[in-house]
């Protein structure tokens, strides 16, 4: 893999990644068996499983990071860490709370009307 060509991110607080293939490859696997615990209908799942195989193909398949974050093209290498590893922990939190469960009570009627009725 390529080694660390730039010095800094240019974003205050965030460190250039020294490692980010050994950092990205085990946090988008981590996310993937996480996501297996999700029903297989559950659109979230469904959504985050074909962005994370998408994104760590294009890291294994790819040894320059520059063009790892150009085909993945949603900022640097760092900011890719910090996106997954935020992804893990909503997904986490959503095993939690199991959104896909009926509601213990029926929703009020007019709950997402807009603007709201006085």
């Amino acid at each position: 893999m390529a080694g660390v060509l730039k010095k800094s991110t240019r974003l205050t607080g965030l460190a250039v990644n020294k490692y980010p293939y050994e950092d990205l490859i085990p946090l988008y696997n981590k996310l993937l068996v996480l996501l297996t615990n999700f029903p297989k209908e559950y659109v979230y799942r469904e959504v985050t499983e074909k962005i994370a195989k998408d994104r760590l193909d294009i890291v294994k398949k790819n040894t320059d990071i520059r063009t790892v974050e150009e085909k993945i093209d949603c900022g640097q290498v760092e900011e890719l860490v910090l996106q997954v590893k935020s992804e893990i922990s909503l997904a986490q939190k959503m095993l939690e709370w199991k959104p896909w469960e009926k509601l213990m009570q029926e929703a009020p009627a007019n709950q997402w009307a807009w603007p709201p009725h006085k």
